[in-house]
């Protein structure tokens, strides 16, 4: 018999998630604080939560995708959470993009009270969450993985156990520094080749057919090009993650350089206003100081 699944948190990407588990033939509780993406999901054949603390008491398992590590804090422990429900046998992931710290705190004061954990961090972005191809890092127990994992198998392609509470968050910042400084060098390459007066569609061609070639890309590279900066994953929150990563680097002193970096650059973004914007508009910010849009005439 499936789980009857909670899902809290029905924004950009939780939205396909909820569907996907619909789809699959879930029971699926639904709760956001925002009333019309929890109407759509209601639509769609999803039953109405009333709080996190109702969905965890009417759920076996329940999900989580909300944007922040105080978020998560609140849907998990805070009033009307899940901690008010909280028992034995009741499993919680939550597959936000968090503080690793925050994520170990969660899982020993729900564990306190019979809750089983997992952190369980995506990567995909919006496509990925829409495809259900999302890559899912996951932290905890292995027991508790392996009875989750047919549900994450609803959801992405890519499930990798790695490591005790927590651990899955680290996985997703090592990620987010890797994309993000993918980012920064696609972006530098076009702006420099634009400058020169070549065409950036000439440059891509040939960045993807040899050694520069990366998933980022692929994916971002052909839109960034025509100047289509319609979010799959929105640069205030990979600023965001960019935040927990510059915070755990002090945490462990571990120097990341090319990191502050790329920072600095989603910093600058977010100041100017593109927040709202895909994270590939990070070039917006090495076209202003170049003086040059990296925009192909094709």
């Amino acid at each position: 018999m499936k789980p009857s699944i909670g899902f809290i948190g029905l924004g950009i990407m939780g939205r396909h998630m909820a569907s996907h588990l619909l789809n699959a033939g879930y029971q699926v509780i639904a709760y956001d604080i925002v009333a019309s993406a929890l109407d759509e999901a209601v639509a769609k054949g999803a039953q109405r939560g009333e709080s996190c603390r109702d969905v965890a008491a009417r759920s076996d398992l329940v999900l989580s995708m909300v944007p922040d590590s105080p978020d998560v804090e609140k849907v998990a422990l805070g009033e009307g959470g899940i901690v008010e429900a909280a028992r034995d046998g009741l499993i919680y992931v939550d597959m936000s993009t968090i503080a690793p710290g925050v994520a170990i705190k969660v899982a020993e004061e729900l564990g306190k009270r019979g809750v089983r954990c997992l952190d369980a961090p995506v990567s995909g972005g919006e496509a990925g969450a829409k495809n259900a191809t999302l890559s899912i890092m996951v932290g905890g127990a292995e027991d508790v993985f392996n009875e989750v994992k047919p549900v994450f198998e609803v959801l992405g392609k890519t499930i990798t156990l790695c490591g005790s509470h927590g651990a899955g968050q680290t996985v997703k910042a090592c990620n987010q520094i890797q994309v993000a400084l993918n980012f920064v060098g696609m972006a530098e390459a076009f702006v420099l080749g634009a400058k020169a007066g070549v065409d950036p569609a000439i440059i891509l061609k040939v960045l993807s057919g040899g050694y520069a070639q990366t998933r980022v890309m692929d994916v971002r590279g052909p839109r960034l090009i025509q100047g289509d900066f319609e979010p799959g994953f929105k640069s205030k929150f990979h600023f965001k993650d960019l935040n927990i990563i510059m915070q755990t680097a002090r945490e462990l002193n571990v120097p990341l350089p090319c990191t502050g970096v790329a920072y600095q650059l989603f910093n600058a973004l977010i100041a100017s206003g593109r927040g709202d914007l895909d994270h590939s508009a990070v070039i917006n910010v090495i076209e202003d100081l170049a003086h040059v849009q990296a925009r192909t005439s094709q």
